[in-house]
């Protein structure tokens, strides 16, 4: 089991990363900035104009260490690798539940439902903090409708229908995330979901912390031998982890959804921290990066009672211990896979 506050985040523009022995050292001009044992780490990421050596990357790919590149944005570039790891017979039955429609759509059913749930609990817990606040009646509603969603979400239903329950039930939890939204209001106002490019500093957050996330997740299915590209809810598509994708819905609202909340409510981050360029893309600069990626590490420390397992553990294990459920699933050690269901 990987550790969760072993993944390197490089930031500084210009930096240059390279190998010492078994150690990874971090320079930026002449100056070495950090040295660090490659046991130690369970990922790098590199944000912008950063420079890595071949040969550490050669001692990250030995020793299991994934290597990811992003823009200086937060955007997804490449990711460096070394063998597969895991059992040949895990990821051949993942390949077979993959290709079977129906089970797909039986595992994908699980994992929306999750999402749902989760994004319910956000909307709940904002009524029982705020209950006459600003958009409770809105709140209120979304949430009731969200329940309606998982009553549907019934077993032998088809994945198109899972797919559009799924489609419908992020739209509700969307057009109140306004309502969640406390501090603030002049300049952080939230219309609607925009990807590419974010438009609002809202939305730069949230893709910003779901780049995270992904990367924790993606690291978590590797580290037990799955394929992070062959998902069931998100489908074959080139360049896109899907499995990664499907199993970090889980999280969305728990883990990324709240700690943007947070960050605003608190006043964590203000406009100041922002930028639009030409395209109208809405950005984080470096320091409201530094920012969030010190938030999302210590709420990765925080703990909560696993609901399936019943024991203590971190938010940031969290995608490695559901990565070995899953495992365990498809391995035929338990009949159904327990989603992540926040309690």
């Amino acid at each position: 089991m990987k550790r969760h506050l072993n993944t390197l985040y490089v930031t500084t523009q210009g930096s240059y990363l390279s190998k010492e022995g078994e150690t990874v050292v971090v320079r930026v001009g002449d100056e070495n900035r950090l040295q660090l044992p490659i046991h130690n780490l369970g990922g790098i990421v590199c944000f912008g104009q950063v420079s890595v050596s071949p040969f550490l990357m050669a001692l990250c790919a030995e020793n299991g260490v994934g290597l990811s590149f992003l823009t200086e944005h937060g955007r997804f570039l490449a990711r460096v690798d070394g063998e597969v790891r895991g059992n040949v017979l895990l990821r051949r039955e993942q390949y077979r539940r993959a290709d079977d429609e129906a089970r797909s759509a039986e595992i994908a059913s699980t994992i929306v439902a999750a999402k749902v749930a989760n994004g319910r609990q956000v909307l709940l817990r904002a009524l029982r903090d705020r209950p006459d606040g600003g958009g409770a009646e809105r709140l209120r509603s979304a949430a009731q409708n969200l329940g309606g969603f998982l009553d549907q979400l019934r077993p032998g239903l088809p994945l198109d229908e899972v797919r559009g329950i799924e489609g419908l039930s992020a739209r509700t939890y969307f057009e109140v995330f306004d309502d969640l939204i406390t501090q603030q209001k002049e300049d952080f106002r939230f219309t609607g979901r925009s990807r590419r490019p974010p438009l609002d500093m809202v939305n730069a957050l949230l893709s910003f912390v779901y780049t995270l996330l992904l990367h924790d997740v993606r690291g978590a299915l590797e580290g037990v031998g799955l394929d992070p590209a062959v998902g069931f809810l998100h489908r074959d598509r080139p360049g896109r982890p899907g499995l990664a994708l499907d199993l970090m819905e889980e999280f969305r609202p728990f883990l990324a959804d709240r700690l943007v909340l947070t960050l605003i409510n608190l006043r964590q981050l203000d406009a100041r921290k922002f930028r639009t360029i030409e395209s109208g893309a809405v950005l984080l600069d470096d320091d409201g990066r530094k920012e969030v990626l010190v938030s999302y590490q210590k709420r990765k420390q925080e703990e909560i009672v696993h609901p399936f397992l019943g024991e203590k553990t971190t938010v940031g294990l969290l995608p490695h211990l559901q990565a070995l459920l899953f495992a365990r699933y498809l391995r035929g050690d338990l009949d159904g896979y327990p989603a992540f269901f926040w309690k």
